[in-house]
């Protein structure tokens, strides 16, 4: 196992991920306790020391049954990640009840790390709103050692990352961010992680397979991949990748089975960073993956003068291609839900004036009824 260093800490590079976990017939609430016990067990033989949980995982089974699997070994031999669930603005008043509550769900006196977790356009405004006390009551918990590191996941945008930074970035230890070569544009990665360099905050990397989406690869891409690098599975480019970007300290991997695990410690045996030729076809690729399913929005802002409606257009459209791409998900509806109703893509009135300045010729009034109707 490859180890990174941290603070004087050796950390793991590759971090065991508890969103995922084996379950009970398709039930996310009903965690197979005795498959995942085996896959800590073979991540500790292994030298994974790194685990990450959430309030939310599982249905909140996620810290109960990981922090049940951890009591088995030594305390200083892991180290235990979980974050505050500000995703769900109802607990923004309750800081302390829900701190309390995981220290007692995972059966520990202190967390070695914990997160502001997803800090989004949702729920951005609250997370820097003093009366609600979080930052403080954190902050009060890692000076008392109840908390070791102190950072933040976020899957909002380069914009909502940079407000939060500018309020707390001085006591914020790692930046926990969707990171893969699929979104190292599409996603705007890269700025994301210029942006935490600037900061000097080192980078957590969550979703490095995209939900699973860069396991498989077309035939065409694969057999482009395996002539650079014939012993390499198509997985383990995703991983290559990140080795290839030299602010990258954890990489967390929500493994669902043993031989996802298994393929992913051997990945994680020895560091292979990519060559400018590898780098170069690898995100070719991704370019072409995204191109093939999104609509060429350019952000030129010629459209939205001319919108009666005044939507911003260039925004919902990339939060369309965001929804179209992963076929569904959290993201797009999470960024509608900050904005007003009367700026979400059913305001459109389809009057086509966007569509008379547009350079890509896009169908604009379409693509806002479709993504209305799947918005619901």
């Amino acid at each position: 196992m490859l180890y990174k260093s941290f603070q004087g800490w050796k950390l793991s590079a590759l971090g065991m991920g508890a969103m995922r976990l084996p379950v009970i017939d398709g039930d996310d609430s009903r965690i197979d306790e005795a498959a995942a016990e085996q896959m800590v067990a073979y991540a500790m033989e292994s030298g994974i020391n790194y685990y990450d949980t959430a309030w939310g995982y599982h249905n909140g089974q996620s810290e109960l049954v990981l922090g049940r699997l951890l009591q088995k070994y030594p305390r200083e031999s892991y180290f235990l990640a979980s974050k505050f669930p500000g995703y769900d603005l109802a607990n923004m008043d309750k800081v302390e009840e829900i701190f309390e509550k995981q220290l007692e769900k995972c059966g520990v006196d202190y967390f070695d790390f914990y997160l502001f977790h997803n800090v989004c356009e949702m729920n951005i405004d609250a997370y820097l709103n003093p009366k609600y006390g979080i930052f403080a009551y954190l902050m009060k918990q890692k000076q008392a050692g109840r908390i070791r590191h102190l950072g933040f996941s976020a899957h909002g945008s380069y914009g909502v990352m940079k407000r939060f930074l500018h309020a707390y970035g001085a006591d914020m230890e790692f930046g926990q961010i969707q990171l893969n070569y699929l979104d190292w544009k599409f996603q705007d990665a890269q700025a994301k992680v210029e942006l935490l360099r600037e900061f000097g905050i080192p980078v957590w990397v969550m979703e490095p397979l995209r939900g699973g989406r860069l396991v498989t690869l077309s035939k065409e891409d694969t057999e482009k991949l395996h002539n650079l690098r014939p012993e390499e599975p198509v997985p383990a480019w995703a991983f290559r990748f990140l080795q290839s970007i030299p602010s990258v300290t954890m990489v967390l991997s929500g493994m669902s089975n043993l031989e996802q695990m298994q393929e992913n410690i051997r990945t994680f045996e020895e560091e292979k960073p990519l060559n400018p030729q590898e780098m170069k076809a690898l995100l070719c690729i991704a370019d072409t993956m995204v191109r093939k399913n999104i609509l060429p929005c350019t952000a030129c802002h010629y459209c939205v003068s001319h919108c009666p409606q005044g939507l911003d257009i260039p925004s919902l459209l990339a939060l369309y291609n965001e929804h179209h791409f992963t076929e569904g998900g959290f993201i797009a509806p999470m960024a509608l839900s900050a904005i007003a109703q009367n700026k979400w893509p059913s305001a459109c009135i389809a009057c086509r004036s966007c569509e008379a300045v547009c350079p890509q010729q896009i169908e604009i009034s379409a693509a806002m009824a479709s993504f209305a109707k799947e918005l619901g």
